[in-house]
């Protein structure tokens, strides 16, 4: 994909020394030479991938591409075999999971994460910043604001009036709309979303692409997806991952035009 001065990453990368400095002014995330390997299978071989600030990123392929590999090495679940993260200019590559998670990426996985037993609100509660340490947290006092966010998020999504439901009560897409929302709570510069749509009807991933749409103005969002549908609408640039290396980069009509991707993936 071209960057806005008419070159690619990788063309840049083979002509430049990796410059952190480069990396922090053009992207909040800046993948190099990034690898993975498990028992001699290379599940994660990347180049050069760099996301822009408040950029949506949308990333295809089939099981196994590597997609939610790049996400683990993101976000420090996995460490790398070779090659580097840096976020915000800063090489995280050997950060811990929770020193990444502190330092602003936030992850959604594809089954909800939410606590079934409490209600969506003492969901919200639990993920403000500060109170992921310790059930008991949920019973000291929030401030006014921190109230108004909580209901402002909520209300967003369309959760204004299950307030006091008990999440396992909720339905698969409102499971999924109050995992993103107390992902937002905590105030993430970037957003790791995987499958977003899965299960979900078409209502609700029509309501699900406008408010990740939504969210694009506040935070950058990579969101791993299947759903071409889905992926139209949310109409953003398109990274295809295939054997873990990138094979395309473009808008999805772009990629629904190339031979190799549909050969790969899309079929005919």
């Amino acid at each position: 994909m071209p960057n806005k001065d008419g070159t690619r990453l990788s063309e840049y990368l083979e002509q430049n020394p990796i410059d952190s400095r480069f990396s922090a002014e053009k992207y909040i995330l800046f993948l190099h030479q990034l690898t993975a390997v498990f028992d001699g299978f290379k599940a994660v071989d990347i180049m050069a991938l760099g996301i822009e600030h408040n950029e949506l990123r949308v990333v295809i392929g089939p099981n196994g591409a590597g997609k939610t590999t790049m996400c683990d090495l993101i976000s420090g679940k996995t460490r790398a075999s070779s090659g580097t993260v840096h976020f915000e200019g800063e090489n995280i590559t050997d950060t811990s999971e929770t020193e990444i998670a502190l330092m602003g990426i936030g992850r959604k996985f594809q089954t909800p994460t939410v606590f079934d037993s409490l209600t969506t609100y003492q969901n919200m509660e639990l993920a403000l910043p500060g109170n992921q340490n310790w059930l008991t947290n949920l019973y000291k006092q929030i401030t006014s604001e921190e109230n108004d966010q909580i209901l402002s998020i909520l209300e967003r999504v369309g959760l204004q009036n299950e307030l006091q439901t008990e999440a396992k009560y909720l339905s698969h897409g409102q499971r999924q709309w109050l995992a993103i929302s107390t992902l937002v709570l905590s105030s993430p510069k970037l957003l790791l979303v995987d499958e977003p749509a899965a299960g979900l009807t078409d209502a609700e991933t029509e309501l699900t692409a406008e408010l990740l749409l939504e969210l694009k103005g506040d935070h950058t969002l990579i969101v791993i997806e299947h759903d071409m549908d889905f992926v139209r609408q949310l109409n953003s640039p398109v990274t295809m991952l295939h054997e873990g290396k990138i094979m395309a980069e473009g808008t999805l009509a772009e990629l629904q035009q190339n031979d190799a991707v549909i050969e790969a993936y899309l079929g005919r």
